[in-house]
């Protein structure tokens, strides 16, 4: 079985490509942490790996993923060799993908966002293309006023049950 799943950040924005036969394709890669390996300075390492999308994935990349996007890869892993101009032999190996995802949460205006994202999950949670608020902009819902009541001690705690009702 070949098998590859991939969790990371692409390195740079994608640019799609065409065959002569008209099949989009594009070349990309993928920053992805290693788990338990730090420098002698105390920072993460990651492995940049080599991909490379074809078709609809491609055609979906390139609209809607861009440089430092997190995305989960899945694909088989294939190797390939080529001639270079000086002669020599050069031995390739890539990440054909079969289904990506992009993990990084939408903000407004479509761009990825390094920052925290501060949004109402009650309304509009649902960002799919069945939603019919898709692509609209969100309202800003205005903020009530609260204001503490004067004295912090409640009133009474009087809910009408007895002390025999009680289990303790």
């Amino acid at each position: 079985m070949n098998k590859v799943l991939l969790t990371g950040r692409i390195t740079k924005d994608p640019e799609i490509r065409y065959t002569q036969t008209g099949m989009s394709s594009l070349r990309f890669s993928v920053a992805v942490d290693r788990n338990i390996a730090r420098d002698a300075n105390g920072n993460r390492q990651a492995d940049f790996i080599n991909c490379v999308a074809f078709s609809q994935q491609a055609d979906f990349m390139s609209r809607y993923v861009h440089k430092g996007n997190m995305l989960c890869i899945e694909g088989r892993l294939q190797t390939g060799q080529y001639q270079n101009q000086q002669g020599q032999t050069v031995y390739t190996t890539d990440v054909v993908v079969e289904r990506v995802e992009n993990l990084t949460p939408r903000t407004d205006n479509q761009q990825p966002s390094m920052q925290p994202q501060q949004q109402s999950y009650q309304q509009n949670a649902y960002q799919g293309y069945n939603n019919p608020t898709y692509g609209q902009p969100r309202q800003q819902q205005p903020q009530p006023s609260y204001q503490a009541p004067q004295n912090d001690a409640p009133g009474s705690f009087d809910v009408g049950v007895s002390d025999d009702d009680l289990p303790f």
